[in-house]
């Protein structure tokens, strides 16, 4: 199982902006942790996430030098992905790509069409870069707005996908509204569809349901799952207060439980997640 810690996630919906020098002291804690990726920052517009102005400045920051951690940046647009792409310390640019129309337009201010021409274009200067596009298919469990959703919508923009060429895509639960029988459905549905293609799940959550989630996913034998330290984050049209992303202490405990934390420090994932309530509080 490959872990994508979202530190990115969870502070980009934070109203007061977290200095640099406090997000760079946060994301060196993580990076001792080992786990697989980290979601750092993105290269979005500082007027749609302000708290991701600095992204730039992070990355500069950041130790390096010890860690096998791969980092990730989101971005939305052609213009972010070719900043993102000029940076050699990156491995991954995230894309959300919306099963919901009108989530699509608020969120990239682009048609799902749009959206996918987009992400042909970043796919092809990944590959020139050599580096992987990570597809977020917001929605993949159903929408607030009232759209007609079917497990199969998800299949077809997967099947385009893969003619693209991405290698990664990511299931993601937006609104909170995915269960054990939904996750179920979309996996046998749409996972052994496409071999060529790693799966993995960006789920948000009530903290009541994360262990369940997080057993059912090792169920299904997810490839790749991200959470983020005390479920911070989220998005906000989940409209509860309580859902979150699912939070990294109940995998990590999950595994250890099975012996199963692989190259992970304990004690490394204990320091930073002490650091975490330091940084949100002072947020």
């Amino acid at each position: 199982m490959i872990i994508t810690e979202c530190p990115r996630d969870a502070m980009q919906g934070i109203k007061d902006f977290i200095p640099t020098s406090t997000k760079v002291s946060y994301l060196n804690a993580l990076l001792k942790v080992g786990f697989d990726v980290l979601d750092f920052g993105s290269f979005v517009s500082p007027k749609a996430v302000p708290q991701m102005r600095d992204t730039a400045d992070v990355l500069a920051q950041l130790d390096l030098s010890s860690t096998k951690t791969k980092l990730l940046a989101i971005v939305a647009n052609l213009r972010g992905a070719e900043e993102a792409l000029e940076y050699s310390e990156i491995s991954y640019l995230g894309f959300p790509l919306s099963v919901s129309e009108t989530f699509q337009l608020r969120n990239t201010n682009k048609s799902i069409e749009e959206a996918l021409k987009t992400v042909e274009v970043i796919q092809d200067k990944c590959v020139q870069k050599g580096k992987n596009i990570v597809v977020y298919l917001s929605m993949a469990f159903g929408n607030p707005y009232g759209e007609h959703f079917e497990a199969s919508q998800v299949a077809v923009l997967t099947q385009k996908l893969e003619k693209m060429g991405v290698g990664i895509v990511a299931l993601s639960d937006t609104v909170g509204t995915a269960n054990a029988d939904s996750l179920k459905n979309l996996y046998s549905l749409v996972v052994p569809e496409f071999s060529g293609i790693q799966f993995g799940v960006h789920l948000h959550t009530r903290p009541e349901q994360a262990e369940a989630k997080v057993k059912l996913l090792y169920e299904l034998g997810c490839e790749r799952i991200d959470v983020a330290m005390k479920g911070f984050g989220g998005c906000p049209m989940a409209k509860d207060e309580l859902v979150g992303n699912l939070p990294t202490e109940v995998l990590v405990e999950f595994l250890r439980e099975k012996g199963e934390l692989g190259s992970l420090s304990y004690k490394a994932f204990e320091d930073a997640f002490l650091e975490t309530g330091k940084v949100f509080l002072q947020a």
